[in-house]
């Protein structure tokens, strides 16, 4: 079968004369996609170049799980109509079963039946057949253990006999147990399994293989010559890079890449296993089908090469604007059978000659009067948007160029917070570079205000929820850069106690991975400050030194228009200078991965230390307040559960020393302070006779 437009694979040496197999395979876990989805699907690979669709839902239950039952006359309905679809667009329609969750391999009535099951699909008009081994037990029954002397040996046997029955096939495939190079034990050349269906599995019959690992970040021809070496064909990649059923919070948008055109010469085939979601998929198939017209002389029909590509045959970033210049066009389409291509109404755009004016007002419309609201006018969907959207749903091993600056920016931003809270030769660009963090903010909230306008709502629908996680997360990101800045109070859902939902994100599963020691350590962003382990520990006279820089530090950071020297001193001020001893067991400091990053002290009897600086403090307020603490974390902790910790741990010593209560202290000018010292949940204002003014007090009672 000839595939117009497709230029490959035609009298290839390594596939013996066979086409080259290229298309997508339905092989996820999770919702099936429809009937009419798949039809779609057929007409975009024809048109694009693509020649196989595999059919293997995982959650099909008559695929996997109750492979053994036959198909119902409505179902076989579906079956042979889709059958029929993809014949009419010239797509090979490749019918996989799942037997191995359950498979008695040595049973004669196992074989029959799945015969039967086979012969039924045949009879729908299928003509293309896979038996798929994967993501099973490697255990076998005594019963097969006493007919098999291996696992191998078990699925080739059955694989061999089914391919037979059937009438030896032009296009069966087989999937291994270990399908990439991460299960093969010890190696890939050293794989007893691997050799044996090589070795075994009739030369007729094509293996699937997904590369390094079940996901493979890259696919190099070194690994595939190795493969193929042991299977003693070249293999068909099952490829996983756009697949997202093991993560429900992504999505991936990016082109199909780090797949050397090189590879074609050297492959069976090649199938996309991709998102779950049907629409966000055009991207995927759209650049796979770019990458296969690569041709075997190093030219490529259709996408001029920049000098810097690495591929000379093929450009991830030209593909990925082809796809997406395409995809806006669907996106500016109705999505309803046979409905009007155009926006809907009071989107922005230019009256087309074509168009009627439209002349009806009807009730229900509305002009509004002078003084009032205008009406709401939708912006256009742009290219720029998708390209946008992709690179914030870019690939399960990188994020796209704008996620990346992004990441960047923040983490720059955060850890020179001191300059947005004091002049230094940094503020200039600390605030220059917030505006531009801020621009990137608002770039992704007009994306999803364009999308969730855009005429097509099916496609919408599939983006819905990530879309929407994206700009929480990025707004969450914006409110905490400007209160940084200064330029507004820290946002309910920042550093807050008692938060919204959606404050915090990942449900119970998150929970889980947060409390996991390498929580982070992943990340596609390597350079930020991972996810940090901090300790609390008792203050020892060697802390004395970075006590004093921390306080030294953060006194600057908020010393606010008036001089510290020009401000009243607080009495704390000589426990965190190293004048005053902390009292006994009244001393703790705050440790990260880079060093000590806070402290907590205290003095249970503040009288003393009242006098010294000659602050008259009546006797009643010390009677319900004798002792007085202070607190001081740097800026990087942005996490207030350490602050917490650490100053309950402090209020506990202070207590079992038989004090009725605790005071600390705080400048009018520190914003910082006023805001902390409430989130840690202990203290409220309180008045405090002989204070002055520009300084509020707060207090508990133990």
């Amino acid at each position: 079968m000839s595939t117009p437009g497709s230029g490959v694979g035609q009298g290839r040496a390594n596939t013996g004369g066979k086409r080259f197999i290229s298309g997508v395979v339905e092989g996820f876990y999770g919702r099936p996609w429809t009937m009419e989805q798949r039809t779609e699907l057929f007409k975009r690979e024809q048109k694009w170049g693509l020649n196989t669709y595999l059919y293997a839902p995982k959650d099909d239950y008559k695929h996997r799980m109750y492979w053994r039952d036959l198909y119902s006359a409505e179902e076989a309905e579906q079956l042979i109509a889709l059958i029929s679809a993809a014949k009419q667009h010239d797509v090979e329609f490749i019918y996989a079963i799942s037997p191995g969750l359950d498979i008695t391999f040595s049973n004669p009535k196992e074989a029959a039946a799945l015969m039967r099951k086979l012969d039924q699909v045949r009879q729908f008009g299928c003509r293309s057949f896979s038996l798929l081994f994967d993501d099973i037990e490697t255990e076998m029954c005594a019963a097969d253990k006493k007919a098999f002397s291996s696992f191998a040996y078990a699925q080739v046997a059955i694989t061999n006999a089914v391919y037979q029955h059937l009438g030896d096939p032009e296009t069966f495939l087989f999937c291994p147990t270990d399908y990439c190079a991460a299960f093969c034990t010890p190696s890939v050349l050293q794989s007893s399994y691997l050799h044996t269906v090589g070795e075994k599995l009739l030369p007729g019959i094509d293996i699937l293989w997904t590369g390094p690992k079940v996901v493979s970040h890259k696919i190099s021809v070194e690994s595939i010559e190795e493969v193929s070496s042991v299977l003693r064909r070249p293999p068909v990649i099952w490829d996983n890079i756009h697949a997202n059923d093991y993560d429900p919070q992504r999505v991936f948008l990016g082109p199909f890449k780090d797949r050397p055109t090189e590879l074609i010469a050297k492959l069976r085939g090649v199938l996309t296993n991709p998102n779950c979601e049907f629409y966000p998929n055009f991207v995927a198939i759209h650049t796979l089908a770019t990458w296969c017209k690569a041709t075997a002389d190093g030219r490529q029909r259709d996408v001029e090469m920049d000098d810097e590509e690495q591929d000379p045959c093929y450009s991830p970033q030209k593909a990925l604007t082809l796809a997406l210049t395409d995809w806006l066009q669907e996106f500016m389409s109705t999505d309803q059978p046979g409905g009007p291509c155009r926006p809907p109404a009071r989107l922005k755009k230019e009256v087309s000659e074509e168009e009627p004016m439209q002349t009806d007002m009807g009730e229900g419309s509305y002009i509004p009067g002078p003084g009032e609201n205008p009406l709401y006018t939708a912006e256009p969907l742009t290219l720029e948007d998708l390209k946008l959207l992709s690179e914030l749903f870019y690939l399960p091993y990188e994020h796209g160029p704008t996620a990346r600056t992004m990441l960047q920016e923040l983490d720059w931003l955060k850890n020179h917070s001191l300059a947005a809270a004091a002049e230094t030769d940094k503020t200039a660009e600390w605030r220059s570079r917030a505006q531009q963090f801020d621009g990137l903010c608002e770039a992704v909230v007009q994306m999803f205000n364009r999308l969730s306008n855009a005429p097509n709502r099916s496609i919408l629908y599939d983006l819905y929820n990530y879309i929407c996680d994206i700009k929480s997360g990025v707004g969450l990101a914006r409110a905490y850069v400007k209160t940084l800045g200064g330029q507004a109070r820290p946002a309910a859902q920042l550093l807050n106690t008692d938060p919204e939902p959606w404050g915090f994100r990942g449900g119970l599963s998150g929970e889980f991975q947060r409390m996991l020691p390498c929580h982070g350590n992943r990340d596609l962003f390597r350079h930020p400050l991972m996810t940090s382990v901090y300790s609390i520990r008792m203050f020892c006279p060697e802390d004395k030194m970075e006590v004093q820089r921390i306080f030294r530090e953060m006194q600057s950071a908020g010393e606010g228009k008036v001089p510290m020297m020009m401000q009243p001193p607080l009495i704390c001020d000589g426990l965190s200078a190293g004048e005053i001893p902390p009292s006994p067991q009244c001393a703790l400091v705050l440790e990260d991965e880079m060093g000590v990053c806070g402290y907590a002290l205290a003095l249970t009897d503040a009288k003393p230390a009242a006098a010294r600086i000659q602050r008259a403090v009546s006797d009643s307020v010390f009677q319900d307040f004798p002792s007085l603490v202070t607190i001081q974390v740097l800026p990087r902790v942005a996490d207030p559960s350490p602050a917490k910790r650490m100053i309950g741990r402090l209020l506990s010593s202070i207590r079992s020393s038989g004090s009725r209560g605790v005071f600390c202290e705080v400048r009018h000018s520190d914003r910082r302070m006023l805001d902390l010292y409430p989130k840690l949940g202990f203290f409220k204002p309180i008045t405090m006779a002989g204070f002055p003014q520009d300084i509020i007090a707060m207090g508990t009672s133990l």
